[in-house]
């Protein structure tokens, strides 16, 4: 007992500190963060210096920074680069766009008809892993017996057309498919960034009879920018590491239409094995994801300064 009359906590009735308590439970985080982080990235680091064929039956042989420099000067890298962006850019930006109207739709009309069961169709497509959501689509999409292409026959009169076997199309059915399976996660994201406005402000904006555009810049920007933001960040992040569903749906074809960061990773490790290349390429791009997340931390932490100046 202590001095209040209240049972003593077990690990001081064990004789352990507080400090000691707290160092048991951190351990063993630590200790797998270790295991499946910090040594990963290290043998992925030294990796990178290395010419390395595993197939070759050779030790491997040091480059030093070799591998990083031919990855600059190789100007299909930076081609995939673009796609990567483009991709990322256009569906964050759609996402984000539609998750906007249906979040506000959702949350503004809490008494619709239907409203839980809607909610849960729309949120749905999360649930399902991009390699089956991927191929569910490439058969939709297909030119033989897909929906898609049968449903653009019979309303515009044309034949068939092979989405995903022309340059042209084939990155916008695939991007079609990932704001399909995307979007709903933004409309979360909005509805929990609008749930975070406390009523009385919402009242108060009503009684001062403020303008739709003023509710939004005064009143629900303030208070719902730090978790939508979040969710863009999210977004973004998994939207520039894209793989599975790219993977079933095109490979990165036709040509390098499709061709984005991680199908060229894992080409370069996997399917021609070398791993000095594909280590190289690998922390290339997880600092280019590091950067543009920096940005995004760095307009939060600099919005929220200006608003408490």
């Amino acid at each position: 007992m202590n001095d209040d009359g209240m049972p003593r906590p077990r690990h001081m009735r064990q004789g352990l500190s507080l400090k000691a308590f707290a160092w048991m439970l951190i351990i063993p985080v630590l200790a797998f963060f270790a295991i499946w982080n910090v040594v990963p990235f290290l043998w992925l680091l030294g990796l990178s210096f290395y010419r390395y064929y595993p197939t070759f039956g050779q030790p491997p042989k040091f480059l030093g920074l070799g591998n990083y420099i031919s990855l600059m000067n190789d100007p299909n890298v930076w081609e995939r680069i673009g796609t990567t962006f483009l991709f990322m850019v256009s569906a964050v930006g759609i996402e984000t766009g539609l998750g906007l109207v249906l979040g506000f739709v959702f949350w503004s009309r809490r008494a619709l008809w239907g409203r839980r069961l809607a909610l849960t169709l729309l949120f749905s497509p999360m649930v399902l892993a991009p390699v089956a959501a991927g191929t569910f689509f490439r058969l939709i999409y297909d030119p033989l017996y897909g929906v898609v292409p049968y449903y653009i026959h019979m309303l515009f009169g044309v034949p068939k057309p092979n989405l995903l076997g022309n340059s042209h199309t084939a990155m916008w059915a695939v991007l079609a498919t990932d704001v399909w399976m995307w979007t709903p996660f933004m409309t979360m994201m909005t509805i929990a960034a609008l749930g975070a406005i406390p009523k009385s402000v919402l009242e108060a904006a009503s009684v001062d009879r403020l303008k739709f555009w003023q509710r939004v810049r005064y009143v629900m920007w303030p208070y719902g920018k730090f978790i939508l933001l979040l969710g863009v960040i999210l977004r973004t992040i998994d939207a520039f590491k894209t793989y599975g569903l790219i993977s079933a749906m095109t490979a990165g074809g036709p040509g390098n239409a499709t061709d984005v960061l991680s199908i060229t990773l894992y080409r370069e490790g996997f399917v021609s094995f070398d791993m000095g290349t594909g280590s190289a390429l690998a922390l290339f791009t997880l600092f280019i994801a590091v950067a543009f997340t920096s940005v995004y931390l760095y307009f939060l932490k600099n919005r929220e300064s200006e608003a408490v100046s």
